[in-house]
């Protein structure tokens, strides 16, 4: 297949164990731009097996740092991807049909399948998952330090292809994860001026697992179902737990 005029933008971190396997996945793109935050293991040795652009700069938050990277990307057309994600064989030939032709919209989303012990998850808030990948980069930029998302004034025309994402090795991968996400999520509603007390953790923590495991069916994925509303109710509980608590005591 032909490469497309087109720059991958990547951010990472000891990514070792999942950054080859999504760059196996990138045959198509002419570029690869990675700014990475400090790794200590094999994740440059990989990067540069793909002939990546290299760059090492100080975290800034994850939708600042993933502009970095876009930044320095040569193309207009950008497609973001983490570094745990890999695009499957159909869905880079659509971005390669797209890119060949009059492409109808700046700005595309995709479907995104979530794999947990190596099957889909398609059930809860895992499914369906819809995320803004494939983008002009004059369009826009990502706003928020975590949950970031591309904003723009251009509208997003959603696809049907997919990619797949492998974020979760096990449940102390999920609950590490749930742990310091919550940190920086109650740090970033507080600097918006947002306030919790501890009823706002408790309620929502009732209603996550009560969303995810009844009525998204989170019930039909077995254990791993249960396991996934369970963090994503705990993820809640101590994202407004610690935003009550860096209101009361401050940050520690």
């Amino acid at each position: 297949m032909t490469k497309a005029p087109l720059s991958v933008a990547i951010i990472t971190k000891n990514a070792e164990k999942k950054l080859r396997m999504c760059l196996e996945s990138l045959f198509f793109a002419d570029e690869i731009v990675i700014v990475d935050c400090g790794s200590t293991d094999r994740t440059e040795r990989i990067a540069k097996e793909f002939d990546a652009r290299w760059f090492v700069e100080a975290w800034k938050g994850f939708g600042p740092q993933k502009n970095s990277a876009i930044a320095k990307c040569s193309h207009e057309w950008v497609f973001s991807i983490d570094a745990d994600e890999r695009v499957p064989a159909e869905t880079a030939r659509k971005i390669v049909e797209i890119l060949s032709g009059d492409a109808p919209a700046d700005v595309y989303s995709f479907r995104r399948k979530n794999f947990f012990h190596g099957r889909w998850i398609k059930v809860g808030d895992w499914w369906p998952d819809e995320v803004t990948r494939l983008m002009r980069r004059s369009t826009g930029g990502y706003e928020r330090l975590i949950h970031e998302n591309w904003v723009t004034d251009s509208k997003i025309e959603r696809l049907e292809n997919e990619i797949e994402h492998y974020s979760f090795d096990c449940y102390s991968d999920m609950f590490r994860v749930m742990d310091q996400y919550s940190t920086l999520t109650a740090e970033q509603l507080h600097a918006e001026g947002r306030k919790a007390g501890p009823a706002d953790a408790i309620l929502r923590f009732g209603w996550m697992f009560f969303r995810n495991y009844f009525l998204k069916l989170g019930c039909l994925a077995g254990f791993d179902g249960f396991m996934i509303a369970l963090t994503k109710a705990m993820g809640s509980f101590l994202k407004y737990a610690k935003l009550h608590e860096i209101g009361k005591y401050g940050e520690g």
